[in-house]
């Protein structure tokens, strides 16, 4: 009889848990697939924790769980996809001050005007429908944030990378130059002063671009298709959450205030089974398994023929067996060691034990699941954050980068002799695998209970630092520093006038001396 209780409560947990379920509306707007694939993890992830969830995206979820529902933005994929399929190897070369104009002048800063402009969206806000929290992609997108004023709810950004300034200017958490990088550059810590001045000059030009081109120009765009929407500055800054998909196993451990949490790993599930094929293919691998993905945004065939030459040769030299997730049909000169697929399931791949590398552009989703899995890394980095991610990889030993500017069939070779040789790469892989999965409980019920904290504690403004309603001169102390180079200046420009007039008096009786002695 005590045995049956078991159960029984278990089921009474689950439905009372399901009854007690929160509305939630999640947006992610950007027609990146990688962006989109990181929140629909987390609307499955909540949705089976028993909330019901709508997600707004570009793409569709083929197999949704129970209180999923989603709503598509064709006009989206439609009219900004193209702009993420360019030929993005051509960024490889391009200074981070070129790659910033490039990020703020793309057709991507119009996202907001796409998502508020379509039909789907304007019958949402038309609708009598109510939500409980609104959780947004934290992308170009400041003018979506009105959507959490409209529906009277607390404002959760959900940010795909670490802490940096895109989500610590909303709730002032701080960023340090001195040794906190930012995202666009690829320095390591600690940095020289070379570094920390172009960090922080490259920094404050960010601040300055946000503050004074971005969310006026999001906010022009909220006021032309919500007039009556209050200024920007308030939903701007009345963020209740932030969850960043970060971990101290990938990232420098940095400062947040109370109202920031890192949940990274939670998108990764090693679940899917491989096809009998790739199956196969894995187990009969005796000498290992490496795998090459350059994600979901870079286009392989769009490489440097040179590059993807030399790339060919060396992984048909080597011994081991290759999974490379190509974008074509054909791969001309493919070696036989090579197998070539548009898609593969990279966690269950990562997870296998015949898989000893990861070759790939950095990115901090296939990052984490390396480090989840403990595989070693070579990283090919081209632009954004991936030559961040990777001399981070780097500089924790448990991998190797390369530039596409440095690959020779050289380098490359010895760097995959390095990694596939040398047992410390592995070990320290396995070591950060221990501290990504050494936490007090699972990064999406983390998120699950802090969802639920800011709701019940009605966005919980007691989180909020003072910060926030600081405008950037008081929060830079500017007005300070201002007044005491001020009081400098004038104290230095009293003490040389009296230095001139002692001077000049003391110079004058001087001169004055042998005159009255020749009298005598």
């Amino acid at each position: 009889m005590k045995m049956k209780v078991v159960p029984i409560l278990l089921l009474f947990v689950t439905l009372f848990g399901s009854l007690n379920g929160e509305k939630l509306l999640l947006i992610f707007h950007s027609p990146s697939k990688s962006h989109y694939f990181l929140g629909n993890e987390l609307a499955k992830g909540l949705a089976k924790l028993g909330h019901e969830v709508t997600i707004v995206a570009p793409f569709e979820e083929k197999n949704p769980p129970k209180n999923y529902r989603n709503i598509v933005l064709e006009n989206v994929e439609t009219e900004l996809g193209n702009n993420l399929r360019r030929n993005l190897f051509e960024l490889d070369n391009i200074p981070p001050f070129y790659q910033l104009l490039f990020l703020f002048s793309s057709p991507l800063q119009g996202i907001s005007e796409l998502v508020l402009n379509n039909v789907k969206i304007q019958n949402l806000l038309k609708s009598n429908e109510t939500f409980d929290a609104v959780i947004l992609d934290q992308t170009l997108n400041d003018a979506l944030k009105w959507f959490a004023y409209h529906f009277k709810v607390p404002l959760i950004l959900l940010w795909s990378q670490g802490a940096n300034r895109y989500v610590n200017n909303p709730v002032a958490n701080p960023q340090n130059p001195s040794y906190i990088v930012d995202m666009f550059l690829n320095f390591n810590t600690p940095m020289t002063f070379y570094e920390r001045f172009y960090n922080f000059v490259f920094g404050a030009m960010q601040d300055l671009i946000l503050y004074y081109y971005l969310e006026p120009n999001q906010n022009k765009i909220l006021k032309k298709y919500m007039p009556d929407a209050p200024d920007l500055g308030d939903p701007q800054y009345n963020v209740s959450l932030v969850i960043c998909n970060s971990h101290e196993s990938i990232y420098e451990a940095l400062p947040h205030v109370p109202n920031m949490i890192d949940i990274g790993g939670f998108h990764v599930n090693p679940s899917e089974k491989l096809s009998k094929d790739l199956k196969k293919f894995m187990d009969n691998a005796k000498e290992g398994v490496i795998y090459f993905s350059m994600g979901s945004i870079l286009k392989p065939s769009n490489m440097p023929k040179d590059k993807k030459d030399i790339i060919l040769k060396v992984l048909g030299s080597r011994k081991e067996k290759v999974l490379w997730k190509w974008d074509e049909d054909q791969l001309e000169n493919k070696p036989d060691n090579v197998m070539i697929s548009k898609w593969f399931p990279q966690h269950s791949i990562l997870a296998h034990p015949n898989c000893k590398l990861f070759i790939t552009h950095g990115g901090l989703l296939s990052t984490t699941e390396t480090v989840y899995f403990g595989v070693p890394v070579l990283a090919f980095p081209v632009f954004a954050d991936q030559k961040l991610n990777a001399e981070r990889i780097s500089a924790k030993g448990f991998g190797l980068k390369l530039t596409f500017r440095e690959i020779t069939e050289k380098s490359m070779s010895e760097a995959l002799v390095k990694l596939l040789e040398d047992p410390t790469y592995v070990e320290k892989a396995k070591y950060a695998s221990t501290l990504i999965h050494d936490r007090p409980m699972k990064p999406i019920e983390l998120a699950n209970y802090w969802i639920k904290y800011v709701i019940r504690h009605k966005g919980a403004p007691h989180l909020q630092v003072a910060g926030v309603n600081l405008p950037l001169y008081k929060y830079y102390m500017i007005d300070v520093l201002a007044v005491i180079l001020g009081v400098l200046l004038v104290a230095f420009l009293v003490i040389r006038s009296l230095y001139r007039r002692v001077f000049r008096r003391k110079s004058s009786e001087y001169r004055k001396i042998p005159s009255e002695k020749k009298k005598n």
